[in-house]
Order: structure tokens, then sequence, then C-alpha cells
């Protein structure tokens, strides 16, 4: 079991009101899932993307990653967790504009403290993983919206991550790119990658092989292909 959340709650100050963007979440990941995670705006799930992320903690409730408690861990530590075990893919990539799709991949590894050896083989091993490895030395403004993403991907997967969360990737990208994108997920978890995608695209979600609904800070209905 990766990730497992009990009864988990967020709650959010809204002037003098308490609002519940989570209201009892119970989820369990396994090892090598591709899930996807659907529901209107407003509804939780990007909340629940950031606690099972560690980009933010729970007001209540519990969650363990790979059998850690990671509820109530200090930022520094939940920093830590992010940059070993966790990978992150945004719809807007956020890509360093004047670095190399080389250095933007190595960055977590800089901050890692990697070995540069090793670090230099691994961000060239990610870029192979996404078919870029001709495009390494290429600034994001040489790129095509695609080629940023999978060099997106690629700064994701290069700490080798138990999870790769992916919000929205194919938002910013036409039908085809979004395709070729979706097909490099599709591989990285036919080779054991556990993914977690949020989306609002039917035709995305289906690509998963498990459908996860948010309604109102609650779990509506989670269907397994």
């Amino acid at each position: 079991m990766i990730i497992k959340t009990e009864k988990l709650t967020k709650e959010y100050d809204v002037g003098s009101q308490k609002v519940k963007a989570l209201d009892g979440i119970d989820l369990s990941v396994e090892k090598g899932e591709f899930i996807s995670i659907m529901g209107p705006s407003g509804s939780g799930k990007t909340t629940l993307m950031n606690i099972i992320g560690c980009l933010d903690t729970p007001s209540d409730g519990s969650y363990h990653l790979n059998g850690k408690s990671v509820s109530d861990l200090s930022e520094d530590e939940l920093a830590n967790i992010r940059n070993e075990e966790i990978g992150f893919v945004f719809q807007s990539f956020h890509l360093l504009a004047r670095n190399s799709a080389f250095d933007n991949v190595m960055l977590p590894l800089k901050y890692a403290g990697t070995n540069k050896k090793d670090a230099i083989k691994r961000s060239n091993d990610a870029l192979e993983k996404v078919g870029l490895s001709d495009r390494s030395n290429h600034t994001p403004s040489e790129l095509s919206g695609g080629q940023q993403q999978r060099v997106a991907i690629a700064r994701a997967l290069v700490n080798n991550p138990s999870i790769l969360f992916a919000d929205e990737p194919t938002g910013n990208l036409d039908s085809k790119t979004g395709a070729d994108v979706m097909n490099i997920f599709k591989e990285l978890n036919a080779n054991g990658q556990t993914i977690i995608l949020i989306t609002h695209e039917d035709s995305i979600a289906k690509q998963s092989n498990r459908i996860i609904t948010i309604m109102d800070g609650l779990i509506k209905s989670d269907i397994k292909e």
C-alpha cells in the first residue's frame, strides 16, 4: 500500500466561516495503480492532491505514505518527502525559461545533493524515457508545448518517485499532443510507475485504470476498470 488516508479532513477559514474542502476522505492506493481523480471546480480534488502530495497538511484524519505517517510532519520533513518520494507534473509546465531541458530535469537532483556523475546519468535517462534525448540542450522557448510537458515529466521522474502526480497535464495541449503525453503516462505505468492524475476530461480519465470522483469534499464514486 503506497497511500492510505482515513477520515481526511481539510478546513479553511473564509472570513468568519469555516469551509470544509475535504470532509472525511478514506482512500487506499496500491503500488502500480493509474488513477484519475475527477470532480467539478471546488469539489476538493486539488486539495486532496495537495495533501497526499505533501504540499499541504490535513486539519484532521490520518495519512500514511509507504507506511509512514505524514499527517503531522514539519515543513522541512514534508519537503524531504516531496523531493524523495513524489514527482509533480502541472498544466503550465513550470520550467525555468533560461535553463536547458537537461538543466531543468537535473534541478531536483541538485537540491537533493546527488553525486554529479549520477545526476548527469539519471537526467539523461529521464529525458530518454520521454523521447527527448535529442533536445536536451534546448531551452523551453525552443520547444513545443508537448515537448515542454515531456521535459516536465522527465523532471518529475528523475528522483525515481514512488508516486507521480499530474494536475491537468494535457490542459494546455491540443488533442494530438495531449494523446502523445497520455501515451507516455501509460507506458510509465506499464513499467510499474504509480500515477495519480487530476483531470476534468472524461476522455483522459478513461485512459487510467481507476476513476475516483470527488464531490463536496467526499468520494462520490470509485470505479476500477
